[in-house]
C-alpha cells in the first residue's frame, strides 16, 4: 500500500528563498507566523483585552468620581459598556450563548450611543459650530468615536467564530 507524503508546514528561515522581512516580522510579533493583522491573533489574547477593557472602564469612572471630567450620560453608557463587555471577555463560560445575546444587545445598545453622541459632533461640523475641548482627551467627538471602535471590537472578540461551540450535525 502506497501512503500519500507527509505534508508539513515548516517554518520559513533565513536560509529559504521565500524568507522575507514581512515573514520575520510576522514571527517576532506574533510567534509561529501569527501577525496582528490576523482576527485570531486577537482571539488568542482576548482575556487580555477583557483585562484592559476593565480598566479603562475603571479608570473613566474614577475620572468622573473624581470630578476631572463632566457628567455626561452618553459618555457613563459608554464606559459602563466597555466595562461590563471586558468583564464578559475574561469570564470562562463567555462563548455560551446566553452571554454572547447579553453581550450583543448592551454592546450595541452602547454603540448606539456612541454613534450618536459622534453624529452631534458632526451635525455641528454641518453648522460651521465645530470646535474641539481646549483639554482634547476629554473631547466628546473624539473619546465618543474611540468608544465606538474599542465596543465594536469587543463584538467582534465576543460574537466571532469559535469553532468549540459548533452544535453537532
Amino acid at each position: 500500500m502506497v501512503s500519500a507524503p507527509e505534508v508539513t508546514a515548516a517554518v520559513p528561515t533565513p536560509a529559504d528563498p521565500h524568507y522575507t522581512r514581512e515573514t520575520n516580522r510576522a514571527q517576532r510579533i506574533g510567534g509561529c507566523g501569527m501577525n496582528v493583522l490576523d482576527l485570531g491573533f486577537w482571539f488568542a489574547r482576548q482575556r487580555t483585552l477583557g483585562v484592559i477593557a476593565i480598566i479603562i472602564g475603571a479608570v473613566a469612572w474614577g475620572m468622573e468620581f473624581a470630578g476631572t471630567v463632566y457628567v455626561c450620560p452618553y459618555c457613563r453608557v459608554q464606559r459602563t459598556v466597555i466595562l461590563l463587555l471586558g468583564i464578559i471577555m475574561v469570564v470562562p463560560f463567555a462563548r455560551h450563548w446566553t452571554i454572547k445575546y447579553l453581550a450583543s444587545v448592551m454592546g450595541f445598545m452602547g454603540a448606539v450611543v456612541a454613534v450618536n453622541q459622534n453624529f452631534m459632533g458632526w451635525a455641528k461640523i454641518s453648522k460651521g459650530e465645530f470646535a474641539f475641548n481646549e483639554q482634547l482627551y476629554i473631547d466628546p467627538f473624539l473619546l465618543s468615536g474611540g468608544s465606538l471602535f474599542i465596543i465594536i471590537g469587543q463584538l467582534w472578540l465576543l460574537l466571532g467564530s469559535d469553532s468549540d461551540n459548533k452544535a453537532p450535525e
